[in-house]
């Protein structure tokens, strides 16, 4: 009888425990911001994409293994 009562305590906490999730409307412009995004400078990070691939003559830059000198 306690088992099952601590078993449903223990689930209770857990499927409360994902209810404060989300974000606020006043935190979305906060979040929306460059400097929060993971490419925060999509055109500098392709301008260094570009000369790494230029200068390491590799196939398809930094996505891509190998290529280059075959110095690998």
């Amino acid at each position: 009888m306690t088992t099952r009562f601590l078993a449903a305590c223990a689930l209770a906490a857990m499927l409360s425990g994902c209810a404060g999730f989300g974000v606020k409307p006043w935190q979305r412009d906060i979040l929306a911001r460059n400097s929060m995004q993971l490419n925060a400078y999509p055109r500098v990070t392709a301008m260094r994409e570009h000369i790494y691939f230029s200068k390491e003559a590799a196939s398809g830059g930094r996505t891509f293994d190998g290529g280059g000198c075959g110095c690998n």
